[in-house]
């Protein structure tokens, strides 16, 4: 019941419209193949005629009653509102408790059948910037086993940087983030730059969920928007950077940052 009063209360304070993302211009080796081309990974057949995605974390009700770490859910959804994917992370309870937001994981991309179409593993890494050899990184799979994209953190003293790559570990884009995380009533945004820093092709967005939801529960939502002819498979990687950016920036709620601080 306190799970859904907060549910509610954040659907009243803040609507589900996506702001529309400006054009831009993409070079050739990040545009997308046309439809039916060969080398498309089966199970993204979603994200092709789409320019944005709502990622919404599922309330869990022991981490607001016991304030014990259970494995995050996630719906994922396009535009208008439907849902495309079902997000399911696989880590022990040890790592979740003694670890918190930096443990590694495996989170399970599945489609409205059940059937797992992407994985996306992160290994246990640093994610201070005084240990330069051994940031974050996240590799997206698809199918499970196959890698398409990897995300990779930038060595940064005040920024959140990062390095979106494909399938043959060469960087196709980069994200940037605010030099502060944290956000009262208002939205957290990523910008999907160029590697040049040139032009801002994308953004992903911590969106506010209300004051209940953020103070009492870790439970966010996103948006993530990008040209609707960028590379299916690069759209993927800026899909899995959305969950590293929320592990390492947005797993605690607002009481724990104020009460850590």
């Amino acid at each position: 019941m306190f799970a859904e009063c907060i549910s509610s209360f954040s659907m009243a304070t803040h609507t589900d419209q996506p702001q529309k993302s400006a054009g831009a211009v993409l070079p050739d080796h990040v545009r997308s193949d046309p439809p039916g081309a060969a080398g498309r990974p089966p199970g993204l057949e979603p994200l092709t005629q789409i320019d944005r995605l709502l990622v919404q974390q599922r309330v869990e009700l022991a981490e607001v009653v016991l304030d014990w770490e259970s494995n995050n859910k996630y719906k994922v959804k396009n535009s208008t509102g439907q849902q495309v994917f079902f997000v399911s992370e696989e880590t022990d309870f040890c790592s979740r408790q003694l670890c918190g937001p930096r443990r590694s994981f495996v989170l399970h991309v599945l489609d409205n059948t059940g059937q797992e179409v992407m994985r996306l593993t992160r290994p246990l890494r640093c994610g201070s910037c005084c240990f330069p050899c051994c940031l974050q990184e996240l590799e997206v799979q698809c199918p499970p086993g196959s890698p398409i994209g990897f995300v990779l953190q930038n060595w940064h003293p005040f920024l959140p940087e990062f390095t979106v790559q494909n399938e043959r570990r060469e960087a196709v884009l980069k994200i940037v983030g605010p030099l502060c995380s944290c956000s009262c009533c208002t939205d957290v945004n990523f910008d999907v730059l160029s590697m040049d820093g040139s032009a801002k092709v994308g953004r992903i967005s911590k969106q506010w969920s209300g004051l209940l939801r953020e103070a009492f529960t870790d439970a966010d939502h996103f948006e993530i928007s990008f040209p609707v002819d960028l590379d299916v498979k690069i759209k993927a990687a800026l899909f899995g950077a959305c969950f590293l950016i929320d592990f390492m920036f947005f797993e605690q709620n607002f009481l724990d940052v104020l009460l850590s601080g």
